[in-house]
């Protein structure tokens, strides 16, 4: 006992403690994954972790001491991949309604026109159509039915559109395909609606409600709190323009920051390359740039398209179930690779020797291995392990492709969410056999590959019902169980413990953020970033996890949402 009340180095150059848990069940997630009684924090760092006689010896007149009666404390943890300005807006002026199924869509649609002025654009948010009831891409015919106004549907790299848009947009039979993109069309050989990576053509859609520099600002505060709530201390923000860089600088400057970020640049790669490679040696921003609070992370490319409309870069084709569900016409396609190999090397040459870190949206397993290409390469010239360096998203792995990580010390940003959401179609398209790979988390765990844990939530308020989920117990909960929305597990050698399921919402976010001696564990002189949970994580019946709520959570030794009564 008395081994145990010898705390975890003890840092003798903080000062009292302000607060005192005890009696409670702390999570160290350290590498041990010790639990202890008591946790004391001084000026917004934990000072001790240990047993209750220990940590209270800590206690002095003005410390505030909190009895948790046995409730378990967790540390911080960190959604490594949202977009939470985008997030923020989708629900700022007006709430989203379920839309869930085309019969929903319809509805949203016609609630719209009855406000709507005639001629005016009316656009469903982004909805993916692997979650739809029907699982299909709605056609035209799907939404000339509720209206004649022009109607846009964001399914993401592929919209669509009624017969009303397309004539405002002088969309016909004859109109060429654009570069890389695809007008679909029917049996008739008319235009169905469906535009793959073709967006562009429409004329006039409005693509914002008109956001003034406030709004966004009180948008993405509200998102922020949003996710504090649900139990998040720090999120990695995916693709930040320099719009978005301002607004966060904001709220930072204002104090208003509920919890930690740290922002991908993602710069637009379609453009002449030497463009790109001026913009990035022009911009001063690089890796680690920034303080706790709020710093550069990555440097993002988008190489592909997605899974859920059929442009995600494949290592083999999309199949006769891909017309169904995407509105495929060529039953050999493979997806869309946005960037060519040799100019994706030039441009992370140059982000590279300005210093920053590499990652790349690569979903497909064609996209992946490009990918990989192309680290591989660089990896010639100068190692690539200690930039960190990840593969975000990487939904179709492969044995080879986790050997070439592992081999360059590659990291990975996953999205265990999707397992729950995607898989339920994806299958239908590939096979249960191609699903071998879709997130092998336990599998990155095996090889000692760092996996970041993320929800890619983009879209909604509802921690639950957005699109990709923000609840980082749902998607613990998905990395635990495998399980799909219609109930079947898929590949359960994937699965992890709950051990490894806390540790990618923790360890791995942190490690990925170079963060790791700062969060992602309760330790001494580490911040005291904290949950609170309602039940025991660790002990609760499985399908309990994803219920779990936060009672409190902390940054740096200060609620940021709830209690601790």
């Amino acid at each position: 006992m008395r081994l145990l009340a010898v705390t975890f180095a003890l840092c003798s150059t903080l000062s009292a403690a302000d607060l005192i848990l005890y009696n409670g069940r702390i999570v160290t997630a350290d590498s041990r994954f010790s639990i202890l009684q008591a946790i004391s924090i001084s000026n917004g760092k934990v000072l001790r972790v240990g047993v209750n006689e220990a940590v209270l010896r800590d206690r002095k007149p003005n410390t505030q001491v909190i009895d948790l009666k046995g409730k378990m404390v967790v540390p911080g943890l960190i959604d490594a991949h949202v977009h939470a300005l985008g997030a923020g807006l989708s629900e700022f002026k007006r709430k989203l309604p379920p839309l869930n199924s085309i019969a929903e869509i319809q509805a949203f649609i016609r609630e719209r026109a009855r406000t709507t002025p005639a001629g005016e654009w009316i656009v469903v948010p982004r909805t993916l159509p692997p979650r739809l009831k029907e699982q299909r891409f709605p056609t035209k015919a799907d939404l000339d039915a509720v209206t004649t106004h022009p109607v846009a549907f964001d399914g993401s790299y592929v919209w669509g559109a009624n017969s009303m848009a397309l004539r405002i947009s002088g969309i016909t039979r004859n109109t060429p395909n654009p570069p890389g993109g695809e007008i679909v069309k029917g049996p008739d050989g008319e235009p169905n609606g469906i535009l793959r990576n073709a967006s562009r053509l429409l004329k006039g859609v409005p693509r914002e409600l008109g956001y003034s520099n406030a709004d966004k600002a009180e948008a993405l505060e509200t998102m922020l709190k949003l996710y504090a709530a649900a139990g998040l201390t720090g999120i990695g923000d995916r693709a930040v323009t320099g719009e978005d860089v301002a607004v966060y600088r904001g709220l930072k400057a204002a104090g208003k920051l509920p919890v930690r970020v740290v922002m991908t640049w993602r710069i637009e790669a379609s453009r002449d390359t030497d463009a790109v490679v001026k913009e990035i040696r022009d911009r001063p921003w690089t890796t680690n740039q920034g303080d706790d609070w709020l710093k550069f992370g990555s440097f993002k490319v988008t190489l592909d398209g997605g899974q859920s409309v059929g442009t995600a870069y494949q290592r083999m084709p999309y199949g006769a179930y891909g017309r169904h569900l995407y509105g495929q016409t060529n039953p050999d396609a493979r997806g869309t690779l946005f960037v060519e190999p040799r100019k994706l090397t030039a441009i992370f040459t140059a982000a590279r020797a300005k210093g920053w870190q590499l990652t790349s949206h690569a979903q497909g397993g064609g996209a992946i291995d490009v990918l990989l290409d192309v680290f591989e390469a660089l990896d010639k010239v100068a190692p690539i392990r200690s930039t960190r360096s990840h593969v975000m998203h990487g939904s179709f792995m492969s044995a080879e492709a986790l050997a070439r990580m592992k081999r360059m010390g590659v990291l990975a940003d996953v999205q265990p969410g999707w397992l729950y959401l995607d898989v339920p179609a994806l299958e239908k398209v590939f096979g249960y056999q191609s699903m071998r790979y879709f997130f092998p988390l336990h599998s990155y765990f095996d090889a000692g590959i760092i996996a970041a844990g993320g929800s890619d939530h983009m879209i909604g308020h509802d921690k639950d019902k957005a699109v990709n989920p923000f609840n980082p117990f749902l998607n613990i909960w998905m990395a635990i169980t495998r399980r799909t929305t219609e109930g079947k597990v898929i590949y359960p050698e994937e699965k992890v413990s709950r051990v490894e399921a806390l540790r990618l919402f923790t360890n791995g976010p942190a490690y990925l953020q170079f963060n790791e001696r700062k969060t992602g564990s309760l330790e001494a002189g580490k911040y005291a970033d904290l949950v609170v949970l309602d039940r025991d994580y660790l002990t609760c019946p499985e399908d309990q996890i994803r219920e779990i709520k936060p009672l409190a959570t902390m940054v740096e030794g200060k609620l940021r949402y709830g209690s601790f009564e």
